[in-house]
Formats: structure tokens, C-alpha cells, sequence
């Protein structure tokens, strides 16, 4: 953990938290391992500049990220190993790729190992390239090396560097490349052959293309299935450190609720490039707060009779009902949760509906039945993505703050209107479910000469103020 997390690391978390929930509703017992990278190039640097020792420096990135994943209901893992406490482990997988010839000291007396690209035939096999089009492997100096393009799996200590930050090692005191750190980590906690390995779609190559060398070469067969989140793009271009135009998860957490993050993250699908503005975000956040509001306003029809929230953390083993087929068929198609949220919508219409005409004139008992078996749909649904509104994860968090144009992060006045519209507008959607449209279009009106303009989305509403 080099520095803060940005908005594509909760992207990823938030990705392979939904998968993990699915599976667990699916009947599947799930171990995620989350590995957590403590020594390397990045973190010597940066620990000197940020006036930490290196270790210290690593434990408190670690820490801050463990808190954006809290904040934004992303379960714990089943383990989350450390790289210096696997050494061991790493030291005998390079012995492994070595004595396997695919693997070998450098000649220079560094002390550095280099696994062997062209010695492995299949690599390049993940990201489907040649050697010889592949760019310089600029992870260690490449005096030892036999051919540029080999990468480290152990890099030995040199002047100037801090004498905790190396290992003794059959090659020379030294510490682990980045690669050879999470094959080794992810077969001591998974076994030889797992089933699905995810992470950034920036981490495809070289990361993952060399785990997958490194631990086929050595005999493990390693992962069935390889998953990527695509990357974000801001303003138009790719969010990238060298573009400076990374956006901060603790400044969105400052700005958002976290709940409205999660749920603007799940908008696309997992695999496509997102497009991020605060605008977008907010235009997600009314989609939320229709979702939200329907839930409150079942809740309260409901009382004693509303059905017991589920809970990823224990399964659902409990549930009160089953998601609907169509949300099912979404979910085992590639996690496409788009059409997912598509069928959350089509739910709560159907349960809006009776909701309404519970305040006109009250439900019967077969009506009460189905909206409490739509409510716990909808409530399932919603928990399954993560982003249920009655979530226990959510208590006590701040509401963040608007984003829209001329809104500041303290405005009490806009909150309030936030707050009225709202009102407003899930009364006239009420009005519309039971086809009352007349006192639909006089809440409209009422609206417009206060000065609010509203407008109907397929998601729900969104208003904005009149201008001159």
C-alpha cells in the first residue's frame, strides 16, 4: 500500500464484492483472498518522502484503505495476507521456477532473480501478445538481464536501502518482486488451482500476465478464470497519475454518501470504461433515492408485517423470497448489472403501485401478501449489489453533499430543498401509480411556480431550479 485509494480501487472492490455476494445467494461457499503488497519499489520511495518508516508507511495505507472499503459496505475478506509475512513461501516458488529452468540468477553479483520469458512458450497467452511486442520490463536494472523483457522475482538489496526491507535468500539478502508476491500468496491460501482471479483491468499487464507465467511455469494451474473491472475515464480522458486527474475515494466520502458512490459505481457494466463527474453522480443519486424512498415508504405500509431485512454477512440462507428469474438470468450472464438494476426498477413500479393505493384506500390481505413479497424482493435485490438502504452499513453515515452546480459542501438551504422536492415528487409518483394524473399534473404545477422545474427519467426524477 504505496498511497491513498482512488475511485477505480472501490470501482474493483465494489465489483468483486457484488460477485462474491452472488455467489454466496447462489448456495456457493466463497474464500476471497485480498493481498496486500507491503514492500516494494514504490513504498521505499514514498516512505522517505512522506518522512515514515517503510513499514509504518505501508500499515498506514493499508489502514485508510481498509477504511474506504468499510465505508462503502464492501464485505471483509476471508484472508488478507501480507507480503512480508509469506517470504518463505516466495523464496521456495523462485527456488521451483529455478531448478524448473525458467528462472535464474543474475551473473552480476546483484543478488537479483529474473524469471526467463522466453524459456515459457505460453507467455503472453492472457493478454494475447508476442515477446517481441511486448515494451522493456522496467522493474529491476536490466544489466542482469538475458533479455529486457524478463521481469523480477527477486531483487537484491542495495546501498542506501533500509536493512528491515531484505531477506536472507539462497541468491543473496535481498526482498520479492511485486509478481512472484501474489502467486505466492494467493496458492498458499487457495491452493494450486483456484477459480477466478479479479482485479483492475490496469493490472492485466504485466501483473497478471507474469502471475500467470510465473505459477503455470512452476506447476500450479493457478486460475480457472481472470476477471477485470474496466478504468475510469474524468473529463473525457483516461484517470491516470500522470494526467494528475485522479479522484480520491476520501474526497468523494467527504462530498457523497457512500451508499450513492456504490450504487453510481454498479451503473455500467463491470467490464466497460465509466465515465465519472460529480454531475453524473448526482443524476445516480436521484435514481438511488427513488429506489430508497420506495423501501421506506413499503416499510411503513407494511409495520410489523414488513418482511426482515437479508444480511450478506451471514448468507441467505434466511430469505424471505427469491430474486426475480430475470435478475437472476442478468447476474449469471458476466455479472451485467445494469439489466439487474433494470429488473430492481420493474420491481418497485409494480410494488409503487400498491403502495399508493394503500394510502388511498388501504390494501387487502392478498395485496398486503404481495407487497411484502415485492418488498423483500426489491430488499434482496438491493443487498445482493450491495447498496440496500436498510443496510446496517450505512447507519450513522454522513449524507455527503450535493454537487450540483451552485451547491457548496455546507449548503443547508439546498439540502432542505432536496429534502421538499423529494417529498413532493414521491407524492406525485404515488398519484401517477394508481393513475391519479390530475393531482399528478397540479403537484407538478405547484412545483414550476415555486420555481422547480421536474423532470421524469426512466430512473425516476430529477429537477432543477428556473432561471431568468
Amino acid at each position: 500500500m504505496q498511497g491513498a485509494p482512488h475511485i477505480g480501487h472501490m470501482r474493483s472492490a465494489v465489483v468483486f464484492d457484488q460477485l462474491r455476494r452472488w455467489l454466496t445467494y447462489r448456495g456457493l461457499r466463497v474464500t476471497l483472498v485480498r493481498n496486500t503488497t507491503d514492500v516494494d519499489d514504490k513504498i521505499l520511495t514514498k516512505s522517505v518522502e512522506e518522512e515514515r518508516e517503510w513499514w509504518a508507511h505501508a500499515y498506514h495505507y493499508e489502514r485508510v484503505f481498509t477504511r474506504a472499503y468499510e465505508a462503502m459496505n464492501v464485505l471483509p475478506p476471508t484472508y488478507e495476507p501480507r507480503a512480508t509475512g509469506h517470504i518463505t513461501e516466495m523464496i521456495a516458488l523462485i527456488g521451483r521456477l529455478i531448478e524448473a529452468g525458467h528462472a535464474y540468477a543474475a551473473d552480476d553479483g546483484s543478488g537479483d532473480v529474473y524469471f526467463d520469458v522466453r524459456s515459457w512458450a505460453d507467455y503472453g497467452a492472457l493478454t494475447h501478445q508476442s515477446v517481441d511486442d511486448m515494451a522493456d520490463a522496467a522493474d529491476a536494472d536490466p544489466r542482469g538481464k538475458r533479455d529486457v523483457r524478463d521481469f523480477a522475482l527477486w531483487k537484491g538489496h542495495k546501498e542506501g536501502e533500509p536493512d528491515t526491507a531484505s531477506w536472507g535468500a539462497p541468491w543473496g539478502r535481498g526482498r520479492p518482486g511485486w509478481h512472484i508476491e501474489c502467486s505466492a500468496m494467493s496458492t498458499k491460501y487457495l491452493g494450486a488451482e483456484f477459480d477466478i482471479h479479479g482485479g483492475g483491468l490496469d493490472l492485466r499487464f504485466p501483473h497478471h500476465e507474469n502471475e500467470m507465467a510465473q505459477s503455470n511455469a512452476a506447476g500450479d494451474a493457478f486460475a480457472r478464470i481472470w476477471m477485470h473491472s474496466g478504468l475510469l475515464n474524468v473529463g473525457g480522458d483516461k484517470m491516470s497519475k500522470s494526467l494528475g486527474n485522479s479522484v480520491f475515494a476520501h474526497d468523494l466520502l467527504e462530498a457523497f454518501p457512500a451508499a450513492v458512490l456504490r450504487y453510481f459505481l454498479s451503473t455500467a457494466h463491470y467490464r466497460s470504461t465509466l465515465e465519472f463527474s460529480p454531475q453524473l453522480i448526482e443524476k445516480q443519486r436521484t435514481a438511488y433515492d427513488k429506489l430508497a424512498g420506495f423501501v421506506a415508504r413499503a416499510r411503513e405500509v407494511l409495520g410489523a408485517e414488513a418482511p426482515a431485512a437479508p444480511e450478506a454477512a451471514v448468507g441467505y440462507d434466511s430469505r424471505v423470497a427469491d430474486v426475480p428469474d430475470e435478475f437472476a438470468v442478468a447476474m449469471d450472464e458476466d455479472l451485467s448489472i445494469p439489466r439487474a438494476l433494470s429488473v430492481v426498477f420493474s420491481t418497485v413500479r409494480d410494488g409503487s403501485k400498491l403502495v399508493a393505493a394503500a394510502k388511498v384506500g388501504g390494501l387487502g390481505d392478498a395485496d398486503r401478501a404481495q407487497l411484502v413479497q415485492l418488498l423483500a424482493q426489491v430488499e434482496l435485490m438491493l443487498d445482493i449489489l450491495g447498496v440496500n438502504p436498510t443496510d446496517p452499513a450505512w447507519a450513522g453515515q454522513a449524507d455527503g453533499a450535493s454537487a450540483t452546480e451552485g451547491s457548496g459542501d455546507d449548503d443547508p438551504v439546498r439540502a432542505a430543498l432536496d429534502s421538499l422536492v423529494d417529498l413532493v415528487a414521491h407524492q406525485r409518483l404515488d398519484a401517477k401509480a394508481v393513475k391519479d394524473f390530475a393531482t399528478a399534473d397540479a403537484l407538478r404545477d405547484r412545483l414550476r411556480e415555486a420555481g422547480v422545474l421536474i423532470e421524469d427519467t426512466p430512473d425516476g426524477y430529477r429537477y432543477d431550479l428556473a432561471r431568468d
